[in-house]
């Protein structure tokens, strides 16, 4: 099926990925002295994205998403689990929103029931060498769905100048049952029903960022996304394209602290 492309004006109470938000890795611009001399060096922001209107829609939307990332994090009795160098093993926070679907806003939902709104927490790691990075993050939701999700990817990291970063890498996604079943299943009684979506891979793709440093605290990000929807996910009666774009243009503030 071909995607509309109708843009929609809308907020983050509509349905939208929580990919942006979940990935711990547009951090611009090293580090000055004094912020790697604290404990927690945090970059917090917004970005404006154009989205599907949720995972698999074939209309898109306007709306903004916090953005979280983590250059320094400790943790008490471990230790600096990431450290914001070129090299090594880290671990950082992970989290991840997913907003209300109205059986309203498509055809296709027609007869499904109402999915509040979801959060996501969790945790990320991985491993960077130089101008190499992999990771893997895992995330439990809330309210709307208490299901596991979990994203991995890798990175090429390309750094222009010390204040212009290029980051692209391949993406992909996974849920167990009680996510797909949130999502994609279709009760009996409902066109294509009844269906069940079991739990596996739900998405390939892959993600394209610029970050630069405007000063030493202010970030600004560009980002362009594509995930293609697989297995039970794309089988699913609700998905009306397996093809899901994404672009966004956001600003972070950085801050450095201690707390122990």
């Amino acid at each position: 099926m071909t995607a509309s492309f109708r843009i929609l004006a809308g907020l983050a109470l509509a349905s939208v990925s929580s990919h942006a938000l979940a990935e711990d890795n547009f951090t611009p611009g090293d580090l000055t002295d004094e912020q790697a001399s604290k404990r927690y060096v945090m970059d917090i922001g917004v970005a404006g994205f154009v989205n599907p209107k949720y995972d698999g829609a074939d209309e898109y939307i306007i709306y903004p998403l916090p953005l979280i990332a983590f250059s320094r994090f400790y943790l008490p009795g471990f230790g600096q689990v990431k450290e914001g160098e070129t090299q090594g093993i880290f671990i950082y926070p992970s989290f991840g929103f997913v907003g209300e679907r109205n059986p309203s806003d498509s055809r296709s939902l027609d007869g499904t029931s109402r999915v509040p709104w979801a959060g996501e927490i969790g945790l990320g790691g991985g491993f960077r060498h130089d101008w190499f990075r992999a990771f893997i993050e895992v995330r439990h939701g809330f309210n709307g769905h208490r299901g596991f999700v979990g994203r991995a990817g890798i990175d090429v990291i390309t750094e222009v100048t010390d204040r212009l970063t290029f980051v692209f890498g391949p993406r992909v996604d996974a849920a167990d049952g009680s996510y797909m079943n949130t999502y994609f299943s279709v009760p009996a009684g409902v066109a294509g029903g009844p269906y069940t979506a079991e739990g596996g891979f739900k998405s390939v793709g892959g993600v394209v960022r610029a970050s630069y440093a405007l000063t030493d605290t202010i970030g600004l990000h560009l980002q362009g996304g594509y995930d293609r929807l697989i297995g039970e996910a794309a089988d699913s009666p609700i998905t009306q394209n397996d093809n899901m774009w994404s672009v966004g243009f956001g600003a972070t503030y950085r801050f450095a602290w201690d707390m122990f």
